[in-house]
């Protein structure tokens, strides 16, 4: 068995927030993710958004951590190097009624300490969004949109070099408190630890039923999204929000334009009795252009170049209201074990605020002493994205960087081989796509996955049998169509 001091149970955005934090200070810790990369589950298929702290009642937990969260953003969006622009969003008002509800927003907002809000005129609104039409707005500047998938590999990456260990495609099947330890049991061996961090999402009520019975119960609640193509992309400025839905403890569909130039619409908000159930479905997929369509009218229907969904963990049934705070704790019970439950919006945004408080109730349990020396990787710029002198000099340097591998987004081979050089060792489709966005255009991997999978198989010799889409069992190859035979 494997000794650590610290196991953190998933990957997610919070599991390796929580890592980078503990990589600062001289502590054995491993991190058990079930998917073949990080950011594999909700963490990777939400809005991506860097939200305020207007929707969440004062002094709760969501309401904390949210606003500390976007404070910590600004500054590790400096220090790692990942993109992140605060757009700012409108929550706009279509009637008398819901002006009402802005106001209360904005009331919830400066009770958080929630800065710059302002409830403006529509006709304000059209000037600097001139394809929307509403009757009035709540204007919030601290709002602001990043890449979810970028933001947890830089944190789990540079955890990483700095001594956390990932083991991926690691389920775990079992623990065992004994001796005031934990013994874990794993699809790839067994494991002790002092601590359990459970940040697991929507398995956090299995893993809590392992050492006891659970207190509460997690409502899976799938949101479907639909990404418009980036020749849209100056249909919106900012944000825009409705009023939020008041029975289902979500925001309701909105329209977000992202780093890369996309415009996401939705999410939808589907309670499901299967935990693993993202599938898309035609008539949500109506249901949300049709929503989406009734705040900016300009949307095209055929400018639809992909869909995607995520699980909310939810820990309110939708008969409660659906909604309910963060709780983030030690187990009267089981002393160790230390439950992250219903981390569901603004979860994003309050990751690196919730890291720091989990590092402080560590630090209670063991003295952790902090390290000298600290490595940073810093999120590499693209190369389209360099100026032609900086490419010139590249490619003099390596040929590789001149090679065109995904024509959509202009990617290189060069960067095909970094992403796949990752410090974490993921070697799927989907950690390309995730690290340099090859596949991520408009023909969505139609043109580069066999270029992608030429490179998978010379430059780190993998077999067909080894290459995989994005999930432990999601093998690309099963076989051969016909069997060549000599001769």
């Amino acid at each position: 068995m494997k000794d650590f001091q610290v196991a953190i149970i998933g990957g997610g955005v919070v599991g390796s927030a929580i890592a980078w934090e503990l990589s600062k200070y001289e502590i054995n810790t491993i991190v058990f993710e079930k998917g073949s990369d990080v950011a594999s589950g909700t963490s990777k298929a939400n809005s991506g958004v860097i939200h305020s702290g207007i929707n969440s009642p004062p002094r709760s937990l969501k309401a904390k951590f949210c606003v500390e969260g976007n404070n910590l953003i600004k500054n590790l969006s400096k220090e790692l190097g990942f993109s992140v622009n605060y757009t700012g969003k409108y929550v706009i008002a279509k009637n008398e009624n819901e002006i009402n509800d802005l106001k209360k927003l904005k009331e919830i907002g400066h009770k958080n300490k929630v800065l710059g809000l302002q409830v403006i005129d529509g006709k304000e609104v059209e000037k600097k969004e001139p394809n929307i039409s509403c009757r009035s707005a709540l204007w919030v500047p601290t709002a602001g949109i990043m890449l979810p998938y970028q933001f947890t590999i830089a944190l789990a990456e540079n955890a990483a070099i700095n001594s956390i260990k990932f083991s991926l495609e690691t389920k775990v099947t079992d623990i065992k408190r004994k001796n005031e330890k934990f013994e874990i049991k794993t699809n790839k061996g067994n494991f002790i630890s002092n601590i359990i961090i459970n940040s697991s999402g929507v398995d956090c009520q299995k893993i809590v039923s392992m050492l006891e019975k659970p207190d509460f119960k997690v409502y899976p609640c799938r949101g479907e999204y639909l990404i418009l193509d980036k020749n849209y992309k100056n249909l919106i400025k900012s944000m825009i929000y409705p009023v939020p839905v008041k029975e289902m403890g979500v925001l309701g569909v909105h329209i977000t334009p992202t780093i890369e130039g996309n415009i996401l619409l939705g999410p939808s908000a589907e309670f499901i009795d299967n935990y693993n159930d993202k599938q898309n479905t035609k008539q949500m997929m109506n249901i949300l252009l049709k929503e989406a369509k009734e705040i900016l009218p300009k949307i095209p229907k055929n400018g639809i170049i992909a869909a995607y969904s995520g699980i909310r963990c939810k820990i309110a049934s939708p008969k409660s209201g659906g909604w309910a705070d963060f709780r983030i704790e030690e187990s009267k019970n089981v002393p160790g074990l230390f439950n992250l439950i219903g981390i569901e919006s603004p979860g994003l945004t309050a990751a690196p605020a919730i890291a720091k408080e989990i590092v402080k109730m560590i630090n209670k349990k063991i003295n952790m002493k902090r390290k000298s020396k600290f490595k940073v990787k810093k999120v590499c710029s693209r190369f389209s994205e360099l100026s032609e002198k900086k490419q010139k000099e590249l490619i003099k340097n390596d040929s590789s960087w001149g090679r065109i591998v995904c024509r959509c987004e202009h990617i290189t081979e060069k960067e095909i081989i970094n992403a796949l050089s990752n410090p974490l060792g993921a070697r799927t489709l989907a950690a390309v796509k995730y690290r340099c966005r090859a596949g991520m255009g408009r023909c969505q991997g139609g043109f580069c996955t066999q270029h992608i999978v030429s490179i998978m198989k010379e430059h780190y010799k993998m077999k067909n049998s080894d290459i995989k889409l994005k999930s432990p069992e999601s093998y690309l190859f099963s076989g051969k169509t016909r069997e060549v035979q000599d001769g």
